[in-house]
């Protein structure tokens, strides 16, 4: 028996797919400037001052000239929810996956 109405499942795949293209690169963003900060700071010796440009971008301090002070915690909610939304949906997907495939 599946976890998920069929309906219900051909709607979170759809709508996952949908919001894909609006995370991804906010998330690749994210991911790339921080391991890199870190990885640039840590083994690449650079200083705080020279990796700033990095956090700058990570944390999307960038679009404060566009959407004002909110413009960063903006960023980051929409940022951090997308995550989640992706990894809840993409993991209730696997996990629909996993169960139908021992039926």
């Amino acid at each position: 028996m599946p976890l998920l109405p069929v309906q219900l499942t051909q709607r979170l795949r759809r709508l996952h797919a949908g919001l894909a293209p609006f995370v991804l690169l906010p998330l690749l963003l994210t991911v790339t400037t921080g391991m890199g900060y870190r990885l640039l700071r840590d083994w690449g010796g650079l200083d705080r001052d020279r990796a700033h440009l990095l956090m700058v971008l990570h944390e999307g301090e960038w679009l404060t000239s566009w959407f004002g002070p909110n413009g960063e915690t903006v960023y980051v909610l929409l940022n951090g929810l997308g995550l989640l939304w992706m990894l809840i949906s993409g993991g209730a997907m696997a996990l629909q996956r996993l169960t139908r495939g021992r039926g």
